[in-house]
């Protein structure tokens, strides 16, 4: 656990109700906002602080939402490990762990990698195409096919979302990469931002960043509300809501 990193009193975002889960995205990122290099090689470079404050946030959502590209990266995932949050979870009334939501349209995986045989429980929300090789196999509990838009490049993300509603998933933890919240946030379906800022600088044109896709225009851009900045060493740990207008 992360001492001052504790929810401020009040400023606590409730879920969000009817057609889609709260979101909260969780990531570290480079003084120069870089998800990583330009080799996109795993990023390793957050401290012990930074892990344990990804743990927490994982252990307070119902499911984890994450692109093929960081499944690919790191061929497994972080689960909840502490005992204080695996005894917040069941005083909850919550499973162990949550549900690792892997989305790819395309679904290509390597079924020996550690991801596969980590106890805990595996979704995959990706197309109808991609959806059949996997469907009644042991890598993935639920196989959810969503419908594409016009040009194949996207999912429809309001029919995902309220199919993980229906689904039971009210609070879900999204952990990038670029495109995957880039797509999301072209929806508005981003309530919070929990950023670690890491002191190291990669540069890059092609390096990932938090928010690839085509961008907004800067008066579609949606605006954020800081509540927390907490450093700890020499990461800031910055906490984000929806302001709640367009300006």
């Amino acid at each position: 656990m992360v001492a001052g990193l504790e929810p401020l009193p009040g400023e606590t975002p409730a879920p969000n109700p009817g057609s889609r889960p709260h979101i909260r995205l969780v990531l570290a990122t480079s003084l120069d906002g870089k998800l990583t290099d330009a080799a996109r090689s795993p990023a390793h470079f957050g401290s012990a602080a930074d892990r344990a404050h990804l743990e927490q946030q994982i252990a307070a959502v119902d499911a984890v939402l994450f692109g093929a590209g960081t499944l690919r990266a790191y061929e497994t995932t972080l689960p909840v490990t502490h005992p204080d949050l695996l005894a917040q979870r069941q005083q909850a009334g919550l499973p162990p762990q949550p549900v690792q939501i892997v989305c790819s349209r395309t679904a290509i995986f390597d079924p020996r990698w550690r991801f596969f045989r980590q106890p805990l429980p595996r979704w995959l929300l990706t197309t109808a195409a991609a959806a059949a090789h996997w469907q009644g196999r042991a890598e993935f509990a639920r196989v959810l096919a969503v419908p594409t838009t016009y040009d194949a490049n996207s999912l429809v993300w309001p029919l995902a979302l309220q199919h993980l509603v229906d689904l039971g998933i009210e609070r879900l933890a999204l952990l990038g990469g670029g495109e995957l919240v880039a797509a999301l946030l072209a929806v508005d379906a981003i309530d919070e931002l929990h950023l670690t800022l890491c002191p190291l600088m990669f540069g890059g044109r092609t390096a990932p960043t938090p928010c690839d896709g085509q961008g907004l225009a800067m008066v579609a851009a949606p605006r954020w509300r800081l509540l927390q900045a907490t450093p700890v060493g020499d990461e800031v740990f910055l906490h984000y809501v929806r302001a709640g207008d367009r300006r």
